[in-house]
């Protein structure tokens, strides 16, 4: 970091370079050791809506053509895209000091990673299938190989699949029950748009005729005859669910969703017994069901929607096993079925509701079910027999997570479960239902070296407004003063019932090793403290994520973990939403902001019902276009629109041109009003990839370059390295 002064001269050269002309002063000199930032020009658009009226100056850089460009980024508004490369220059420019710590993070990144590595193979019949990395891979190679003994075999090598293109991922693959078939959906734009392939095993081709314009969400038939997916229509909504047979021919609808505000998937059962349609947003579902003896039958509804009411099914060799929130049960329940009669008048508690304690998911083999529970942000795994005798697996650690990754057959006592924590890599075992017995089957290898000894966990727990506990968990090496003096990054999500995992990472800790504290606020919106949690923060509460995080991050003042001004916070898509709230309430905290995909232009964007999210959304932040008080409220902490002269912190703005989730208008349109409107003099950033979506870059390295950059923006604000660009 010391070299920054030596760039300077360097950085404003760059940025002089760089920038279009209408992006400078016009008859002004350029200046030689400060790059100068674009000037989005302003077109007032004036919005009236249920009787109020608001002004926006940048919807022009929205694409009326946002479709087309999701397919194709070449088809963008040429004065938009101008816009967007100079934004990406002049962040270039003031960021160019940071370049060789950029470089060094990464290194440091990829050299916790062991390049040569391989997944747990998962068993399924005669064979058992895992992902392979090999050194310089950037993509996975999926294979199998006799469960027996024997050489392993190809089935997709994602790196060839990559090869030539600037985006490629593989969203999802399975193989067939009958293991002829292997299928895989591609997303290459970035775009969640997929086409999905099917290879036939023994001839070791692709089939002709991939199914274009999927989700990436697929289903072989239990019989191996058929395949189904999920259809994604031109506004990139999952709207039908179709089927043609496996190996290839006539394709048919099996089912259409008519209520644009629902999400569709389709699945089979852990039995194999079914293929199930799921259909639900945030707050209500249905399941429908199809039979594995009469796979081209008429979908049944296992129960009717009912607004409010969740459930999602699976079948246990004889009967349905439900998890639900049906009859009161805020953080859920399991009920059991008939199997012919599954209708929710035969619905019996197998597992009751317990308040507090919120059962996240559940797992079946033909003698056990497996359920993952969570409360006060950590899990546990409970395991119980037909007979209903229960155990369970558990830490006694203060922060960590387990997640149980159940089994891939169904007639097994064998059930996988994996453990972390922030300052332990992951351990994989295989868990014996029956004998009780773990057997450790992999431990994440951190090649540059890591002890776990070195670091420090806690969970403290911040007073919130009303006087709820919000529980902080906090990672920090044994030698980082507890004083105020460390530098402090406080990470935050807080939407959708997500719950932020007390999980290893090891990116983390090229901040960590450099002597800063690494926090993570378990606020309301996630289901951190049971559903509970979550409900106590979406539409007319949605408030109470926002002063969760500022509760946080005073607490971790207080307690000597960080001090005003001298915070960076960081989070993404719904957590953007939170980095733009807390930066317009609370300013004075912190030190950066770091909005990644920010979901920023609340109003705008859930009264467009255009884009994909909008309509399943309503339920979670409400319908500005019909409610008088969804909209007041939203507006009331929307960031684009309250924004406002102050004095903010620096801000680092992410985006993707092929993001079909947060558009990249939003955080562009953020900045754009930023800017100006900062009293601080500090800077406001937009990096847009140009050849990414929702998840950034593609391949594994590509990926750590991004976080790399983020964080060497993270250590620039906290050391003012814009004073020196």
């Amino acid at each position: 970091m010391n070299r920054r002064d030596l760039l300077a001269t360097a950085s404003a050269a760059l940025a002089a370079a760089a920038l279009p002309a209408h992006a400078r002063i016009s008859g002004a000199p350029m200046p030689q050791t400060a790059p100068v930032p674009p000037v989005a020009r302003k077109i007032p658009v004036r919005i009236e809506q249920l009787g109020r009226v608001r002004v926006d100056d940048y919807q022009w850089m929205k694409d009326d053509n946002w479709q087309a460009v999701l397919r194709d980024p070449t088809l963008i508004k040429a004065d938009v895209k101008e816009h967007l490369e100079a934004e990406n220059a002049y962040r270039e420019a003031m960021m160019a000091s940071t370049l060789p710590l950029q470089a060094a993070m990464f290194e440091e990144m990829k050299g916790r990673i062991k390049e040569d590595d391989s997944s747990v193979p998962a068993p399924d019949g005669p064979w058992e299938y895992f992902t392979e990395y090999k050194t310089g891979d950037q993509h996975p190679r999926f294979m199998r190989r006799p469960r027996a003994g024997g050489e392993s075999r190809l089935l997709l090598d994602a790196n060839a699949l990559a090869a030539g293109k600037a985006y490629s991922e593989v969203s999802a693959a399975d193989h067939s029950p009958d293991h002829a078939l292997f299928a895989y959906a591609e997303d290459a734009q970035g775009s969640e748009v997929h086409q999905i392939f099917v290879r036939d095993l023994a001839a070791g081709e692709v089939l002709p005729d991939p199914i274009q314009s999927a989700t990436g969400n697929f289903t072989f038939s239990p019989d191996s005859q058929w395949i189904f997916w999920t259809n994604r229509d031109d506004n990139g909504r999952p709207d039908k669910i179709f089927r043609r047979p496996a190996r290839g021919g006539a394709t048919t609808l099996v089912y259409e969703e008519a209520d644009d505000g629902m999400f569709i998937s389709v699945g089979r059962t852990a039995d194999d017994a079914f293929v199930v349609i799921s259909i639900a947003n945030q707050e209500t579902s249905e399941a429908r069901f199809i039979p594995a003896s009469d796979p081209t039958a008429t979908p049944a509804v296992l129960e009717p929607r009912e607004v409010a009411r969740l459930y999602d099914a699976d079948h246990w060799g004889d009967r349905w096993v439900i998890r639900t929130n049906a009859d009161d049960a805020i953080d859920f329940k399991i009920v059991e079925a008939p199997t012919a009669t599954p209708g929710k008048a035969r619905w019996t508690d197998l597992v009751p509701h317990t308040p507090g304690r919120y059962i996240e998911g559940v797992s079946l083999v033909k003698d056990y079910i497996g359920r993952q529970e969570r409360a006060d942000a950590n899990t546990r795994i409970v395991i119980r027999d037909r007979a209903g005798a229960e155990h369970e697996i558990a830490v006694d650690e203060p922060a960590y997570a387990l997640s149980l990754g159940g089994a891939s057959e169904f007639d097994t006592t064998v059930m996988r479960y994996g453990y972390n924590s922030p300052s332990t890599p992951t351990s994989t075992y295989d868990y014996d239902l029956k004998t009780r017995q773990r057997t450790l089957r992999k431990v994440q290898e951190v090649p540059s070296g890591h002890d776990p000894a070195d670091y420090v966990v806690e969970r403290l727990n911040a007073p919130a407004a009303d006087g709820e506990l919000v529980p902080v968990t906090v990672l920090r090496r044994k030698t980082t003063p507890v004083d105020g003096s460390a530098p402090l990054l406080l990470y935050g999500y807080g939407s959708y019932g997500i719950p932020m995992a007390a999980s290893f990472s090891t990116n983390r800790l090229s901040l960590v090793d450099r002597g800063w504290i690494y926090a993570i606020a378990h606020i309301r919106g996630g289901s951190d403290k049971g559903w509970s949690w979550f409900l106590g923060a979406r539409r007319f509460t949605k408030k109470n994520t926002f002063t969760d995080f500022i509760a946080a991050a005073e607490h971790l003042i207080s307690s000597g973990h960080g001090k005003a001004g001298h915070i960076v916070a960081q989070g993404g898509s719904a957590g953007g939403l939170l980095m733009g709230a807390v930066n317009n309430m609370r300013p004075d905290l912190w030190a950066g902001i770091i909005g990644q995909v920010p979901f920023v232009d609340v109003i705008n964007t859930m009264s467009d019902t255009s884009l994909p999210l909008t309509p399943p959304e309503w339920p979670e932040w409400g319908n500005p276009i019909e409610d008088p008080e969804a909209y007041d409220y939203m507006f009331s902490y929307s960031p684009y629109d309250q924004v406002s002269a102050q004095a903010y912190p620096a801000v680092l703005a992410t985006g993707g041109l092929s993001d079909p989730r947060v558009t990249y208008w939003e955080p562009e349109k953020w900045v754009a009003r930023l800017r100006p409107a900062t009293t601080s003099g500090k800077p406001v950033l937009l990096k847009i990839n140009m050849e990414a979506g929702h998840g950034g870059a593609s391949g594994r390295f590509d990926y750590l370059k991004e976080v790399a950059h983020d964080y060497a923006f993270a250590v620039w604000a906290i050391d003012r390295g814009w004073e020196r660009a």
